[in-house]
């Protein structure tokens, strides 16, 4: 037994350096001290909402540094236990605790596949619904809720910034704030076409019936370095909401749609309680995605470049949710499946975000 749990402890600690590295935690530690001096300047709390971000910004740094130093602490002092412990006793205790560590090294060689710009960031979905009818809006509800439930179970904070209801059932488009660290290192996996396979409960025969939605996901960005937005390129309504809100928010033109007349993109926000609030967030949505369209011009000039041609056709989905004639939830890019469908749309999604994220990495 004594054997084995040195062999384990040493290939723990063979993990704590590739770790590290990934984590890049000589950078972090060398950005907590630049926002430290950042948060010592005169009028650095001038901006409280830009101040508050940076600090927490600090606090997410220290944990994720303490959190492998604590690992290598205990790593240390758990090998110098074992070898002065004699009983069986000491020894299930030190192996039991090499469980925990084990875990926490597990999730953190998770943390390391998101090594990208804006994985760190808050998150913007966007569910559209496609091809179906009735059906597709009542598929695109259950998108957003499965994406609240995922949120919920998660530990993220979730908002409702805009909502279009079916006239029978269901939502036309829907626009969901996600905030939390990494949110949108989780979510970029969700974005594309996702295909429903059920018996409808909107048809008379109850026949089987193909739906489909389209999921947006966009990075929460504050700045944008690659597109500048002149004010006097913007047309700004406002108009009555006509979802659940603030307390007169059916009442008063709250609700502000904002169009970037260059590029046509439409944003708009009204489950705000003010006016002011909503322009806020609208905007928040408009700069998500001016920055996604400047991206996919980008892609697809280097698709030109290489000679490359892809198909933009509606049936592309990214992922298949059949609950009839059998339960599966596959995902066409990972080939990571599932029959447990009723868990996944009740949010237990993070399989299929995890299995993208290696996916990528390869």
């Amino acid at each position: 037994m004594l054997t084995e749990i040195i062999k384990k402890i040493e290939e723990l600690k063979i993990k704590l350096p590739i770790i590290r590295d990934y984590l890049d935690i000589n950078r972090k530690t060398q950005k907590i001290t630049e926002l430290t001096q950042k948060s010592e300047g005169e009028g650095f709390w001038s901006d409280s909402q830009n101040a508050g971000k940076i600090m927490q910004e600090i606090e997410e740094l220290k944990k994720e540094i303490l959190e492998v130093e604590e690992i290598e602490n205990k790593l240390k002092n758990l090998e110098e236990l074992a070898e002065i412990s004699e009983s069986k006793k000491d020894q299930a205790e030190i192996e039991k605790e090499l469980e925990e560590i084990s875990e926490i090294i597990s999730r953190l060689e998770f943390k390391t596949l998101f090594d990208q710009e804006y994985d760190r960031n808050d998150a913007i979905i966007n569910i559209m619904s496609g091809a179906g009818g009735v059906d597709a809006q009542d598929w695109s509800e259950m998108l957003l809720r499965m994406y609240l439930k995922w949120a919920q179970i998660n530990n993220f904070k979730a908002k409702l910034m805009d909502e279009t209801r079916g006239q029978e059932a269901g939502i036309k488009s829907a626009t969901l704030e996600i905030s939390g660290s990494f949110a949108y290192g989780y979510l970029k996996s969700e974005a594309g076409v996702h295909r429903l396979v059920r018996l409808s409960p909107f048809n008379a025969d109850n026949l089987r019936q193909t739906s489909f939605a389209l999921v947006e996901i966009m990075p929460v960005i504050s700045e944008m370095k690659e597109v500048l937005i002149n004010p006097q390129d913007l047309r700004i309504d406002v108009y009555r909401s006509s979802g659940a809100g603030g307390q007169s928010v059916n009442t008063t033109d709250s609700a502000v749609r904002i169009t970037h007349i260059p590029t046509g993109v439409v944003s708009a926000c009204q489950n705000e309680r003010s006016q002011l609030q909503n322009k806020e967030q609208a905007m928040k949505i408009l700069k998500a995605k001016l920055h996604k369209k400047y991206l996919e011009e980008v892609e697809e000039e280097k698709r030109k470049l290489r000679g490359e041609s892809l198909s933009a056709e509606w049936g592309s989905q990214i992922r298949s949710y059949v609950i009839h004639p059998y339960k599966m939830v596959k995902d066409h890019r990972t080939k990571h499946e599932t029959a447990q469908a009723e868990s996944v749309l009740e949010g237990n999604l993070n399989e299929f975000m995890e299995s993208y994220l290696k996916y990528l990495k390869k």
